[in-house]
């Protein structure tokens, strides 16, 4: 089982894994473009102000650009310990018990800008960049992701659950992924807490001991939580909050 997650803006800083190395990391067949974007990244960070432009940050914010110019040797720690914000606050990883944080290694992934996607427990320095970001001479990331990224989730063969948001969603398609949104019972879609919902759903599913194989065995594995997982395709499901 696959469930993409969207990243976060903000990182936790720190950790205790040694220093990034792309060799560690799942889907190697992105390991191309995962190096071009770190290259550049890095070198970026060299001229703050071009930097605080191309990432949309403030001068108050130039630590994440320091950030990204040790973001080949600072220390890395497991993805999903790394990304922080509403979804991370909900799947609340530190209290999953020991064989739950496995499960969560396994079955959980971070749509990543710089990385295209991670699984949970793949070891990741904090750094800068969003999914809409454009970086000098190398153009969007869509342009740069999509003819790599693409093909590596179309040929998951695996049930996929996506999670994304919009702009990590237009790097790569998953034609074959359930896709989930969040909407009130009112049908009304939600917005900045879609976030919360869909971490308690990644929550849901790393703490079970058996993982769904299609959309029916999610919908009852969320029924048992006591969430309302209601199918609107053959590929789609509304989460319904209250």
């Amino acid at each position: 089982m696959l469930v993409l997650l969207p990243p976060s803006e903000t990182k936790a800083i720190g950790g205790a894994g040694a220093p990034l190395d792309l060799d560690a990391l799942s889907f190697p067949e992105l390991n191309p473009v995962r190096d071009k974007l770190v290259s550049a990244l890095a070198d970026l960070a060299r001229d703050v102000p071009a930097s605080l432009a191309a990432l949309d940050l403030s001068e108050r914010q130039v630590d994440e650009v320091h950030r990204n110019a040790v973001v080949r040797t600072s220390a890395t720690t497991p993805a999903l310990a790394r990304y922080t914000g509403v979804l991370y606050d909900a799947l609340d990883f530190p209290t999953l018990k020991k064989a739950e944080r496995e499960r969560a290694y396994g079955r959980l992934a971070v749509a990543s800008a710089l990385f295209g996607v991670v699984r949970g427990g793949d070891p990741v320095p904090a750094y800068r960049l969003s999914g809409g970001s454009t970086l000098p001479a190398h153009g969007s990331l869509r342009t740069l992701w999509k003819p790599a990224l693409e093909p590596v989730l179309k040929g998951a063969d695996e049930f996929v659950v996506d999670l994304r948001s919009g702009a990590y969603s237009s790097l790569a398609k998953v034609s074959h992924a359930v896709v989930v949104r969040v909407i009130t019972s009112e049908g009304k879609v939600v917005s900045h807490f879609n976030k919360a919902h869909k971490g308690l759903l990644a929550r849901t599913i790393a703490a079970a001991k058996t993982e769904p194989g299609d959309l029916k065995g999610l919908v009852r594995l969320a029924s048992k939580a006591g969430m309302r997982l209601v199918p609107t395709g053959e590929r789609t499901a509304d989460l319904i909050t209250d």
